[in-house]
């Protein structure tokens, strides 16, 4: 966990980490065609499948774990203002990132909390949605982040987002095992499309993966 806490600590600060996740400047863009061979529209596509299961007029209880920077989030939930949304995250300068940008656009629905997904401090039951923006690959403990974000999801709730897998592109799959895990950004085990599926399908009633180049996008209904 250390490695990992040390290397988000890294990309909370200044903007390569929202230009990368965005593909909205130079560097960031370049990064996602030399590791992801992912253009703009790709980027756009697969946040757009990870984020669609949260419809616009949602009213209940939302968990997001983590929230990085939150800015591929606040945008979102500044047209949730019915919704109460709790932001979890364990990279304390990535999350105050997230909580300026809340408190610049005025949001005032959301919760903001340190803490482990390993250990969530809910109650079983207490979610209507879980979001998880690219947050598997960077778990360390993955069964207890697969068997939290279970736990603390209410029957019949919606378990979705997105994290990148391997065995869709060689050269992807060097960065991601490779560098990657050196630097902290992710760590191993690595999940396919198929062991996903069947993970996901073994604890959900309804289970939807979809591939953008190396990018999982999932919907899971309890």
């Amino acid at each position: 966990m250390g490695d990992v806490k040390s290397a988000y600590k890294k990309l909370g600060k200044g903007n390569f980490y929202d230009g990368m996740i965005t593909s909205t400047t130079f560097l960031g863009s370049l990064v996602n065609r030399l590791v992801w061979r992912m253009n703009k529209n790709e980027n756009k596509e697969y946040l757009e499948k990870a984020l669609s299961p949260i419809v616009e007029d949602f009213c209940g209880r939302l968990l997001e774990v983590p929230v990085g920077t939150g800015i591929l989030t606040m945008p979102l939930y500044k047209k949730l203002k019915k919704a109460d949304i709790v932001c979890l995250d364990y990279s304390a300068e990535m999350m105050a990132r997230a909580k300026s940008r809340a408190d610049e656009m005025e949001i005032e629905n959301v919760k903001f909390m340190q803490g482990d997904v390993g250990k969530l401090p809910f109650d079983n039951e207490s979610f209507d949605i879980v979001l998880s923006l690219n947050g598997f690959h960077a778990f360390p403990d993955k069964d207890a982040a697969y068997s939290e974000t279970h736990r603390v999801l209410k029957q019949g709730g919606i378990l979705c987002g997105c994290f990148a897998v391997v065995g869709e592109s060689k050269r992807t799959d060097w960065f991601l095992t490779k560098p990657y895990v050196k630097m902290g950004y992710l760590t191993p085990p690595f999940e396919t499309k198929e062991s996903l599926e069947k993970r996901l399908k073994s604890m959900y009633s309804e289970v939807r993966v979809e591939i953008v180049k190396s990018m999982a996008c999932f919907r899971c209904v309890k």
